[in-house]
């Protein structure tokens, strides 16, 4: 019996395949987004290093949220990875939407941290 592939499998073949092609470096951080589905998390990788520059989630104690899977709270991590990424001298960065689809909350963090002033 033939079983279809889940769609978390689909997505980590689709992110393999875009990685391939984008990369974080010291001046350009890729700006890595995971999604759960109560949680959205965003990170600053340096790849030539192997280090993570900045992280928010909507677990941090920073963030007072209401429900943490919706569009409202990626926003808010959006604009709290963007000023961590600033504080820290970076302005512009390579976005890894993590082979997600660019819609809903994905889209609603790409949004808020170019707002807050991150290019990409």
């Amino acid at each position: 019996m033939i079983t279809k592939p889940d769609k978390n499998d689909v997505r980590k073949k689709r992110h393999a395949r875009v990685r391939k092609n984008v990369f974080g470096t010291e001046e350009r951080p890729r700006l890595n987004v995971y999604r759960s589905n109560k949680h959205i998390y965003a990170q600053l990788i340096d790849d030539n290093a192997g280090v993570t520059v900045a992280s928010a989630s909507t677990n941090d104690n920073e963030l007072s949220l209401e429900a943490t899977g919706n569009a409202e709270a990626a926003k808010q991590v959006g604009e709290l990875v963007a000023s961590r990424a600033k504080d820290k001298g970076y302005h512009a960065v390579v976005f890894d939407r993590g082979g997600y689809l660019y819609h809903g909350r994905v889209k609603a963090l790409a949004d808020a941290a170019r707002e807050a002033g991150l290019e990409f």
